[in-house]
């Protein structure tokens, strides 16, 4: 069925290709199902705040006219409660370097993650870097390679970082959890709980001068909200004491499978220039 209004604004946004899906799924839902390794609570569609457009960069880039991921095999995860600071022992790693803390990390067993991991994904990119990106949880391909954003989806997320002028080794991209959950469901609360001390540590060491979000499990645990991602993006949060910009966006394994969601993430990319440029 054609939706001349939808169609004309797509067009508006430099969108010449695009793929209906019937029927089709509201975003919340179809994230959980896109993102193999944050399986999202069923919830209902919120409607998304709207960022304010950025100027420069304007020509959308090739990545917005890709087609869809082709339907794969995607793992329902479980649920997780709405408590985000569980009383659990946590490591101690306040003045570790960067050596110190990636040994610290490999050697983790603070959680039963350890005993399905083959390893664990401290993260990669530059220790400089402006622009700080955390994800979730690695997936099976990042568990082998011990590197997080891996194919297709990483493919994409280096396709988006292009588009504002950035290359992957420019940027410092880690997650919530340092170990593969299996099944890649979404992170328990203690689990999340037991990694937040090495991300907050790899936070100070990196002083970023921007933090990217990708997913609703990584806004959610940052911010410490129940929120969806639509609530959360368009719009710029404050993290940490030094209060620094933190910009949420879809995931970029859901959007291989929601590519009508691209235009939202082009506008929070935006965002991210805008500040960076500051």
């Amino acid at each position: 069925m054609e939706h001349p209004l939808r169609n004309a604004y797509l067009e508006a946004m430099g969108i010449t290709q695009w793929v209906v899906r019937q029927p089709p799924a509201p975003p919340e839902i179809a994230e959980r199902q896109a993102v193999a390794a944050s399986a999202a609570q069923p919830q209902a569609p919120e409607p998304a705040a709207v960022a304010e457009p950025v100027t420069g960069h304007d020509a959308p880039p090739s990545w917005l006219t890709e087609a869809p991921l082709p339907e794969e095999q995607w793992h329902p995860g479980e649920t997780t409660a709405d408590e985000f600071e569980p009383h659990a022992p946590r490591p101690v790693v306040a003045d570790l370097g960067w050596d110190a803390l990636q040994q610290h990390i490999a050697a983790c067993r603070s959680c039963e993650l350890h005993r399905s991991r083959k390893q664990t994904v401290f993260g990669t990119g530059s220790q400089q870097a402006d622009l700080l990106i955390i994800g979730e949880a690695p997936g099976a391909d990042e568990d082998r390679q011990g590197e997080p954003f891996v194919g297709r989806a990483g493919k994409l997320l280096n396709a988006m970082l292009k588009a504002i002028g950035l290359e992957r080794n420019q940027v410092y991209i880690a997650n919530i959890l340092k170990c593969r959950p299996p099944g890649n469901r979404d992170p328990h609360v203690e689990e999340a709980s037991h990694c937040r001390p090495y991300l907050m540590r790899q936070i100070e060491l990196i002083n970023p001068k921007v933090i990217l979000a990708v997913g609703r499990v990584s806004a959610q645990n940052l911010l410490k909200s129940t929120d969806t991602l639509g609530r959360l993006r368009g719009r710029t949060h404050r993290f940490g004491a030094d209060n620094t910009p933190l910009i949420v966006t879809y995931h970029p394994a859901y959007l291989l499978r929601s590519p009508e969601q691209k235009a939202k993430s082009w506008q929070d990319l935006q965002q991210v220039l805008s500040l960076l440029q500051k």
